[in-house]
């Protein structure tokens, strides 16, 4: 089976209200700028700690960082009033998370989700100088080898943000790093004699992975790649287009209309793989990393991809974008903005309305909404707002300075 129907919800029956998606909008940003301290940031939700751990996180994936740029950028694109200023929070925010990253030996401080790189582009939108444009581009040139070859820790995840300082700036150096993080990728590449495609491992939390998913894996490189495929020589940009499509293709696993994928490539004899059905892992990340290729040569499998995900119905988990329901929504959005089609936005919607009632009840459960751009209600706004307008702008992966949205990918 290709999700597990125990990690789902069925869909509550409630009719698309822009209202209602508003009213849960202000309310989201209006609690989390109530919720701030100048020396705590946001506490932490029960359902982000690890291991006892409240402290407070720094990052944009889970952190401060995530949700100051999540209410910056719901000012930005016109969803709310001016939200308070966060500009003198941005250094403390650096040194911070580095200590955050320093106990457990952890040397990733250039990585996007996690390290200094995506707190840097944060402060290099609030106050663009060359003193942090120069910090920027030795992050990205540092991290081109790091082993983690993937989204949040890696050069994938560096390779996205030279990508969005060139679309800000269309400064030669961002193109520059793009292409040396793009090169760097493909000599890494291995091949599977057995699956007959490329992949890459991750070294990462004290193993070797091989993963294929929208976070850690294989289409979460593919995604930036694909953005920034007019940066890239035309055989260049060929040869990434037929290794995408054959391993895309040949790792699907298909159930009558419906397709998905594992998390990893391979798996030990006699294990079988745990099928999900969430951005982080199966057919919605692989569908919104790959809505934007060119071609229409895995279009069967992303309308299937689509359908599958439409079939799982709504997570139980939460509302939110990494592993929750607004995530997942996000598929329909880029099916719809790949299509045309309205079946997909209604989609979209129908889950906004179920995302929405589960915020609420989650709120009364935990006493405190979860100040998150990833896996909180900050990210759930913007998908919101995105289902508002019929867009299809993944925040952090599709585009992270709004004022350049005319030109994201």
């Amino acid at each position: 089976m290709l999700f597990d129907p125990t990690r789902h919800a069925h869909l509550e029956s409630i009719e698309w209200n822009e209202d209602r998606a508003r009213k849960m909008i202000h309310r989201i940003v209006q609690e989390t700028e109530a919720a701030f301290s100048p020396s705590t940031y946001w506490p932490m939700h029960a359902l982000d700690i690890e291991g006892g751990d409240t402290k407070p996180a720094y990052s944009l994936y889970f952190g401060a960082c995530g949700v100051i740029w999540a209410l910056q950028y719901l000012h930005a694109v016109g969803a709310v009033a001016p939200t308070l200023s966060y500009n003198t929070e941005i250094q403390a925010l650096l040194s911070r998370n580095r200590e955050w990253l320093s106990p457990e030996n952890k040397l990733d401080f250039n990585s996007y989700m996690m390290g200094d790189t995506g707190i840097l582009l944060l402060a290099y939108w609030l106050d663009p100088n060359e003193e942090i444009a120069v910090q920027l581009a030795n992050a990205i040139q540092s991290n081109l080898d790091n082993p983690s070859r993937e989204l949040m820790w890696g050069a994938p995840g560096t390779l996205l943000a030279a990508l969005f300082l060139y679309e800000k700036t269309a400064e030669p150096r961002w193109a520059d790093l793009f292409r040396a993080s793009a090169r760097k990728l493909w000599s890494q590449l291995l091949w599977s004699e057995k699956y007959q495609c490329h992949y890459w491992t991750q070294d990462m939390y004290g193993q070797t992975s091989r993963y294929l998913d929208a976070v850690h894996g294989f289409v979460a490189t593919a995604s930036p790649l694909i953005g920034g495929c007019q940066l890239l020589a035309p055989q260049e940009w060929l040869d990434w287009e037929q290794c995408i499509t054959n391993t895309i293709q040949r790792t699907a696993t298909w159930e009558g209309k419906y397709a998905s994928w594992r998390p990893q490539l391979h798996y030990p004899a006699g294990k079988t793989p745990r099928m999900l059905m969430q951005f982080c892992h199966g057919a919605p990340g692989f569908v919104i990393c790959l809505a934007d290729m060119p071609g229409t040569a895995l279009d069967d499998l992303l309308i299937a991809g689509g359908e599958a995900t439409w079939a799982a119905g709504p997570l139980a988990k939460g509302s939110n974008l990494c592993h929750g329901t607004g995530g997942n929504g996000y598929a329909f959005l880029k099916l719809y903005q790949r299509t045309g089609e309205a079946i997909w936005l209604e989609r979209a919607r129908a889950f906004a309305m179920h995302g929405i009632a589960q915020t609420e009840r989650d709120r009364t459960q935990y006493g405190q909404m979860r100040y998150s751009l990833w896996t909180g209600d900050p990210g759930f706004a913007i998908f919101l707002w995105d289902c508002i307008q019929g867009s299809a702008t993944f925040p952090s992966l599709d585009v992270f300075f709004p004022d350049e949205m005319a030109g994201n990918h």
